[in-house]
C-alpha cells in the first residue's frame, strides 16, 4: 500500500512506551507517527532517548522522523478523518467499529485520496471526552470484557496487524466529490468555532451546566456529516446571511426581479400615445370601436 494511516499518540507518558509503539508500527508497515504534549520535553535527555530507542529494538527510523505538536487541534489540522481507539462508549453519538471493520473503510477513504488519522489515548487514561470529540468515528477492540486492559503498543499492534492482513482493494461505495475535496479537521474546527460564538452572542447555551454536552453534541453532528470544503464555505455562507440585518418585507419585494418587471409591464399596457408623443383627448363620436393610430 502507497499510503497508510497516522498514529497519533495523545500525552503519551512514558518514553519506553513511545519505543514500544513504533516497534510495533513498523512490524505492520505504519511509518507515520506523531505526538501531542508529551510528558517528557523533546527532543529528549539523552538517557531518556536511550531507553526510548532500546524499547523500539530498532525501528529508530519512525521516532527520529515522529512530529511533535504541542494540541490535538494543531496535530490533526491537515486530515480528513480521524478514528479514536478507546473501550468506553461515552454518552456521544458515534460510530463504532471494530478494527476488522475499520481498516476497509480507512482503505476506501485513502483510495479517494484522503488523509487518515488514528488516535490513541494516554496510558493511564485513555482518551478523554474533549479529544473524542474532535474525531469522526470511534474503534473499540473486542476483548474480555471482564479484563479489556491494554497497554498503548499492544492496542496500536492490534490496529495495525488488522492494517497489515488487509487486501487493498477497489471500494464497493465511495463518495464523488466533484472538484472539491474532503474537507480536513482544521476547516471543520474553523467552521464549528464560527457557529459556536455566534451561537454563544445570540443566547442559544441557556443552561451553562448543559453547555459542553451540547457543543459536543453539534460537534459530533458536523463531524458526521463528512463535507467537503466547499460545503464548508457554503455553511459559512450561511451563517453570514442569518447574522445579516433582516430585509423588510416592503424592501425585499421592491428589490425582488420579478416586482420590477411587474411593474415595467403595467406601465406599458396602461400608457397610450400618440404620433405627436401626446396623450389623445378621447373621441366621444368613436364610442364602442377600436381606436386607429395614424
Amino acid at each position: 500500500m502507497k499510503t497508510a494511516p497516522i498514529l497519533i499518540l495523545v500525552e503519551p507518558q512514558l518514553v519506553e512506551n513511545i519505543g514500544m509503539t513504533a516497534r510495533a508500527m513498523m512490524n505492520c508497515g505504519l511509518y507515520e507517527l506523531r505526538l501531542v504534549d508529551p510528558r517528557d520535553p523533546w527532543p529528549l535527555h539523552e538517557i531518556m532517548e536511550e531507553r526510548m530507542l532500546a524499547a523500539s529494538s530498532g525501528a529508530e527510523d519512525i521516532l527520529k522522523n515522529a512530529k511533535i505538536f504541542a494540541t490535538l487541534e494543531e496535530a490533526i489540522a491537515d486530515l480528513n478523518y480521524v478514528y479514536a481507539t478507546t473501550s468506553r462508549t461515552h454518552d456521544m453519538i458515534n460510530r463504532i467499529l471494530t478494527p476488522r471493520a475499520a481498516i476497509p473503510d480507512m482503505i476506501a477513504r485513502m483510495q479517494e485520496g484522503q488523509k487518515i488519522g488514528v488516535l490513541f489515548g494516554r496510558e493511564r487514561t485513555g482518551l478523554v471526552n474533549d479529544h473524542i470529540v474532535l474525531a469522526n468515528a470511534k474503534i473499540t477492540i473486542p476483548l474480555n470484557p471482564e479484563f479489556a486492559s491494554l497497554n498503548l503498543a499492544q492496542a496500536v499492534l492490534l490496529i495495525g496487524y488488522e492494517w497489515y492482513q488487509a487486501p487493498d482493494q477497489t471500494p464497493a461505495n465511495q463518495i464523488h466529490t466533484g472538484h472539491s475535496r474532503p474537507a480536513n479537521r482544521a476547516e471543520y474546527l474553523n467552521f464549528y468555532r464560527r457557529l459556536e460564538d455566534e451561537l454563544e452572542a445570540r443566547g442559544f447555551f441557556v443552561a451553562p451546566d448543559m453547555r459542553d454536552g451540547m457543543s459536543r453534541s453539534l460537534q459530533n453532528t458536523l463531524q458526521r456529516a463528512e463535507m467537503t470544503e466547499q460545503e464548508i464555505r457554503t455553511w459559512h455562507g450561511v451563517i453570514s446571511a442569518l447574522i445579516k440585518e433582516p430585509i423588510s418585507q416592503q424592501a425585499r419585494a421592491r428589490s425582488s426581479p420579478l416586482a420590477g418587471e411587474a411593474r415595467r409591464g403595467v406601465r406599458a399596457t396602461t400608457t397610450s400615445f400618440s404620433p405627436s408623443g401626446e396623450n389623445p383627448s378621447p373621441d366621444p363620436s368613436r364610442k364602442g370601436r377600436g381606436t386607429r393610430i395614424s
